[in-house]
């Protein structure tokens, strides 16, 4: 009985002495599972709270860019502006001048003489330089990687290989801005694209366009710069051109690519053109980040031909706002007075109707 005794207490002391670290193993990897279940679940709780964050900022984001930048119907578009026309005629535009294109009487004028890159308002010099060296319009036109506006990156519906005419190509760059028609034109030109660059800033001369300097034929250049008052000048003249006026102010356009039976539709980039409420004769759009948005017009307004010159507009419908106000203005008072930041109160649009058309039988 006692040897069995005595096996069991060194039986149980052998057992204890195992079974302890056993037992505290087992509590660690216990305690370790509870350490790692509770880390997980504030990764979780993180990983949670961070795509929470995330959601709720990128709907701030997309929030702020719907309020920015609205989808607008075209009623919208035009009826931007509620200003009925009475009180000082003022406008958004950093960079303004309204002018009667007959007398050169001027309506408006803001910053006239301060320089500023003004974008595709540049067309309109090409598309004089281009009609004034008498090239077959009927000429075909093949759009390269040349024309590919890898400056800014903006995109064309003109592919690379895409062939037409010289006046379809005209179309495109004054009514809907396609860069790369614009660049093709130069392109297509005889002495190259150099040559042209030459015949702009040529042109610009012969016009009295003192402060001006182009360095491309689409206005993606930051460094084509004018004024509103040589840009009044360079309207003036455009519109002795009956092509341009044509092509500025179509609505729409549609074009047959390398000779393909389906057409593509261009829209022209002015919403006032394509409403109709307006008299217009000649238009053009402009923008990149640099110049803002900008809009030159010869329209009629209360029975008289304008010259509209707006620059460096911030916000899409600024412009369009602006040139509304300028039309109510004029319809509201009989007798226009002149407002003006201390500008001359006439400008001499035209040098003579044979300089505009040098070397072009009209």
């Amino acid at each position: 009985m006692t040897k069995l005794v005595k096996k069991l207490i060194l039986f149980y002391v052998a057992f204890s002495l195992v079974a302890t670290p056993l037992e505290l193993f087992a509590a660690q990897k216990k305690s370790q599972k509870r350490v790692h279940a509770s880390q997980k679940s504030s990764v979780s709780k993180s990983r949670i709270s961070s795509r929470s964050r995330l959601k709720s900022s990128r709907l701030k984001k997309i929030h702020y860019k719907s309020r920015k930048s609205p989808a607008l119907t075209q009623a919208q578009y035009l009826a931007a502006d509620r200003y009925d026309g009475s009180g000082m005629l003022e406008l958004s535009s950093a960079k303004a001048l309204i002018v009667n294109q007959n007398s050169g009487e001027v309506i408006y004028a803001k910053n006239t003489n301060a320089t500023t890159p003004i974008a595709s308002i540049t067309k309109l010099m090409t598309a004089m330089v281009m009609l004034d060296a008498q090239l077959s319009l009927d000429d075909t036109l093949t759009v390269s990687n040349e024309d590919v506006d890898y400056l800014k990156g903006t995109s064309s519906r003109l592919k690379v290989g895409a062939e037409l005419s010289r006046s379809d190509m005209l179309q495109l760059a004054l009514m809907a801005s396609e860069n790369r028609a614009a660049s093709a034109i130069s392109r297509h030109y005889p002495g190259g694209r150099y040559a042209f660059i030459r015949a702009m800033n040529a042109k610009a001369i012969q016009l009295g366009m003192i402060n001006t300097t182009f360095l491309d034929s689409t206005g993606l250049n930051s460094g084509n710069v004018s004024t509103a008052e040589d840009l009044a000048k360079m309207v003036a003249a455009a519109y002795q051109y009956p092509e341009i006026r044509m092509a500025s102010t179509s609505p729409s356009h549609e074009v047959y690519v390398n000779g393909h039976t389906y057409g593509v539709n261009f829209n022209n980039t002015n919403g006032l053109v394509r409403g109709g409420e307006w008299q217009i004769g000649l238009s053009k759009t402009g923008y990149i980040s640099e110049a803002g948005r900008c809009l030159v017009m010869q329209a009629q307004i209360a029975g008289e031909p304008m010259i509209i010159v707006l620059l460096d507009s911030n916000g899409k419908l600024t412009r369009i706002g602006d040139a509304n106000r300028v039309r109510k203005w004029m319809e509201y008072n009989s007798e226009p007075k002149m407002t003006t930041t201390g500008q001359a109160d006439a400008l001499k649009l035209n040098p003579s109707t044979n300089e505009v058309m040098a070397g072009r039988i009209s």
